[in-house]
């Protein structure tokens, strides 16, 4: 047996970890990994031998990713409505597709990184996320220390220009978020609107296949509003909200009657107050949860 066999246990929730932090999608995180395992399985049999497993996973994961992030912006550029991340959900059992739990891997802040270009965000991601230094980074993305500096100068400048307001978890956290799931389920406007911060944005993806808000919405009164109709439609429809934690942040899972998942929605707390809401109801995105239920048609059924 290889070595790389032997270490692929080992080296595949790095490689994931990477992929996922610089494509904000699940699935393209795993066909990046499986790919980079291909190539490394590949150059081990002609010869070639990384003396830092490690090292050498990262950079082709990372490499692979950059152009894939590529391609997928042209995609993105032509997405209809707002682009979120695919969800990432602690009760995954798969350890080779476990995170770190950080600022880093939650929904608000994986939109954020959309704004950087692919080198940028792969440069910031090994800088800050994964301790590498600026001559170890130069030798990843192929470019020179000079080069990696000003990538890194400009993708802070653009991180700290929309950086989320962000608390570590706590049992404050997971008390607020009991007392939401409460208020969304009882569809209590006053309620949710006291847990609101004052300038709260609400955000969707519905990717063009169900019915979403196209743009973010604004304000304690207005998105609390929203929510609250959220909830009574769904409590109408018979639909089941179970707490989960998204991304590492608190969230729900929404799911039909029947089981069948049907959106994730995840919250971002800050000074004691949800700052940030981000509802995933795009099927597409949902799959590798498990099966995804028919949004549209329930609600037809009104």
């Amino acid at each position: 047996m290889t070595d790389l066999a032997v270490s692929h246990d080992d080296l595949r929730p790095l490689m994931f970890s990477v992929a996922y932090r610089m494509l904000g999608s699940v699935s393209e995180a795993e066909d990046v990994v499986q790919e980079a395992f291909l190539r490394m399985y590949r150059a081990g049999e002609s010869g070639t031998r990384a003396d830092n497993p490690e090292a050498y996973a990262t950079t082709v994961t990372t490499r692979l990713a950059i152009d894939a992030l590529r391609s997928a912006r042209h995609r993105r550029e032509r997405y209809v409505g707002e682009w979120l991340p695919e969800p990432l959900l602690a009760v995954d059992d798969d350890p080779a597709r476990r995170v770190e739990e950080t600022e880093t891997i939650s929904t608000a802040f994986l939109v954020v990184l959309e704004t950087l270009s692919p080198l940028e965000r792969a440069v910031f991601l090994l800088r800050e996320v994964f301790g590498y230094g600026y001559a170890e980074i130069a030798a990843v993305v192929e470019r020179s220390e000079a080069s990696c500096r000003q990538l890194m100068t400009r993708a802070r400048k653009h991180i700290d220009e929309r950086r989320p307001r962000f608390e570590p978890s706590g049992d404050r956290h997971d008390e607020l978020a009991k007392t939401f799931l409460a208020a969304l389920r009882d569809g209590d406007v006053g309620a949710l609107e006291r847990l609101l911060a004052a300038d709260v944005v609400f955000h969707g993806d519905g990717g063009g296949k169900t019915a979403a808000v196209r743009k973010p919405l604004t304000g304690a009164l207005q998105v609390a509003r929203f929510l609250a109709n959220l909830g009574r439609t769904g409590a109408e429809l018979g639909v089941v909200l179970t707490p989960a934690t998204v991304n590492g942040q608190p969230g729900t899972l929404v799911t039909a009657p029947d089981g069948d998942l049907l959106g994730v929605l995840s919250l971002t707390i800050a000074d004691g107050h949800v700052v940030g809401v981000h509802n995933q109801i795009n099927p597409d995105k949902l799959h590798h949860l498990g099966p995804v239920g028919d949004l549209n048609a329930l609600l037809n059924q009104r």
